[in-house]
């Protein structure tokens, strides 16, 4: 939660830096044998019962932050083994891309959590605050007790009480010996139905879940002077980084973050706002032409990859309602080695693509076959904010006090419709003030479309007046959500025209790869900082960013002309689900 330190934070920023330290300082990973030693140093336990199961685990955290593939207790090699392989400058992702460290796991129990006669009543009760479900509560003695019908074992509480506050007050009962998290049928993460979202990582308290890291693969391409190394900010992003230099929830770091990155190496520095415009541009006109030419309705909106890997699980019969607009991420990539790469006189094989992201879905939908051509992927590498400001730390930056700068020119222009697509609603209102005006030929009267402002885990459903013409559309934020909409539209219960939906809770401002400690306040205040951000800008509609009108007269011509299915559009397929239970119901 937030405001509560624990080790878990302080192991996992020593990882991140020792790894960076490696790429940054000439990359001789074969190094990374003494890590562990240099990491838990002496003879004696500081965390765990046993100092060798301690640097064990270290050992397997250096590993996965340098791109290796997570080894069982009962594999005999050191640290180092495979590493050339994947300090190799070209690599892209390989599944899994979230790994459980087993023997990292505390195994959350199976029975109940209970209070011990250690509790001192301390005045912070962190264990109260970190609590998901509220089922800890203060007696008249100032204790903690437990309601074992909210509990949910999640161990959350047994961790701070013992780690941070040192009373080592709850314990846990009734827990077997061989019990552990892991998946169905212990099968690799990459084999299941996972959708790569990465909330388990964000709550995990014992940081024994975690995503695959590129950060060593970025910093050998920004050394390398044969490359031409740019990179995309998503709008989520910047109103999370702060959160990991102890900055207030929703603090707008913008121009500091833009800053970092130039003294990072990047050699250009550009907005995930002006490609989120670009893709309200084409989702909007196809919205537009489906509903006039009569094409498969309701449309859903497709940028966020965790919801489509979702449907292509679970509903593969709803995939043509699924817009074929890229998402923003992926729209980006294919104009920065196309249309960027051409005005700069680059061959797009030197441009090193790399997007720094809210979510850990994006990288893998960097990596799908459909998101590339002539033998390169158009986003090279995905960075999440957690990992961006790994790398700010371990230069010695202190981003509170960095000064401002702007975006580079073109493709660093983005409204405010761009900025809101962080937040639930936010898709869904940028392609309404679009829409509404490229169709009425209107101003529109008023920009805020609160109606479709969606609440945290939440479904919202509104009709808005295209000039007479009712569009009936919903917003929904978290797939349990999802699936309840999307059961609505099956059984013929909504007749809606457009849903915008995204996998995490709150939107992207609450992705897998935001910084430990999002709880729905956090998530609220991002959400208002980033409509805050639109407010303040002068241009708050896709459609009149000066940047967009260029590259459609310069490069696409028009929205859905045929360069721009070519390079903005794609297409999506059924996966088989690794489980399906459906002819027992």
């Amino acid at each position: 939660m937030r405001g509560i330190h624990s080790v878990v934070d302080d192991l996992r920023r020593q990882v991140f830096t020792e790894v960076a330290r490696l790429a940054y300082e000439g990359g001789d990973f074969s190094r990374i044998d003494a890590l562990p030693y240099k990491i838990i140093p002496g003879e004696d336990a500081q965390y765990r019962h046993d100092v060798f199961l301690e640097r064990a685990i270290v050992t397997e955290r250096l590993r996965l932050a340098c791109g290796l593939p997570l080894r069982t207790a009962a594999e005999i090699s050191l640290a180092s083994d495979g590493i050339e392989e994947a300090a190799k400058p070209e690599k892209y992702y390989e599944p899994p891309l979230i790994n459980i460290i087993p023997f990292a796991c505390n195994a959350c129990p199976p029975k109940e959590i209970r209070v011990s006669s250690n509790c001192q009543g301390c005045l912070s009760h962190p264990c109260m605050n970190v609590c998901p479900k509220g089922a800890i509560v203060i007696g008249r003695d100032g204790k903690s007790s437990i309601d074992q019908s909210k509990c949910v074992k999640c161990g959350r509480c047994v961790k701070v009480c013992a780690e941070v506050q040192g009373c080592a007050a709850l314990t846990y009962s009734g827990r077997s010996a061989g019990f552990k998290v892991t998946t169905a049928f212990d099968l690799p993460m990459d084999q299941t139905d996972c959708v790569l979202c990465g909330q388990c990582s964000l709550v995990c308290p014992v940081g024994a879940i975690v995503e695959t890291d590129y950060t060593n693969e970025v910093t050998a391409a920004i050394q390398d002077p044969s490359k031409h190394v740019v990179v995309q900010v998503a709008p989520s992003v910047r109103v999370g980084l702060g959160d990991e230099f102890g900055m207030e929830a929703g603090a707008v770091v913008t121009g500091k973050m833009v800053t970092a990155l130039r003294m990072l190496g990047f050699d250009k520095v550009f907005d995930t706002n002006f490609s989120a415009d670009l893709t309200i541009m084409e989702e909007g006109s196809e919205l537009l032409k489906r509903i006039r030419e009569g094409g498969k309705l309701p449309m859903i909106t497709s940028c966020s990859p965790g919801w489509v890997t979702y449907l292509e699980k679970h509903h593969p019969e709803l995939i043509d309602h699924l817009s074929t607009a890229k998402s923003p991420q992926a729209m980006f990539g294919a104009v920065a080695k196309t249309y960027y790469a051409q005005k700069m006189g680059w061959d797009p094989h030197d441009v090193v693509s790399v997007s720094v992201m809210p979510c850990t879905a994006k990288k893998y939908e960097a990596s799908r076959p459909e998101l590339g051509r002539d033998g390169y992927q158009d986003v090279d590498y995905v960075l999440t904010t957690r990992e961006l400001a790994k790398l700010i730390r371990y230069v010695g930056l202190d981003l509170s006090v960095l000064p401002e700068s702007e975006f580079d020119s073109p493709l660093g222009t983005g409204s405010g419709a761009g900025a809101i697509f962080g937040a639930t609603g936010g898709v869904m209102e940028a392609a309404l003030r679009t829409a509404y005006e490229l169709y009425t030929g209107k101003t529109l009267p008023r920009l805020e479309f609160d109606a479709v402002r969606g609440d945290i885990n939440a479904i919202k459903e509104a009709t808005i007046d295209l000039d007479g013409t009712p569009l009936k559309v919903a917003v929904a934020n978290g797939l349990k959500n999802a699936e309840e909409l999307i059961r609505r539209v099956e059984r013929g219960e909504a007749d809606y025209i457009f849903i915008e939906i995204m996998a995490c809770p709150g939107g992207c401002i609450g992705g897998g790869g935001q910084p430990i400690g999002t709880n729905n306040a956090v998530r609220d205040a991002r959400i208002q900082a980033l409509y805050e951000i639109d407010r303040s800008l002068p241009l708050r509609k896709s459609h009149e960013n000066p940047e967009i009108k260029t590259i459609y007269e310069e490069f696409f011509g028009a929205p859905l002309s045929q360069r721009s299915h070519e390079l903005l559009h794609t297409h999506y397929h059924a996966r088989p689900k690794r489980h399906d239970f459906s002819h027992l119901s």
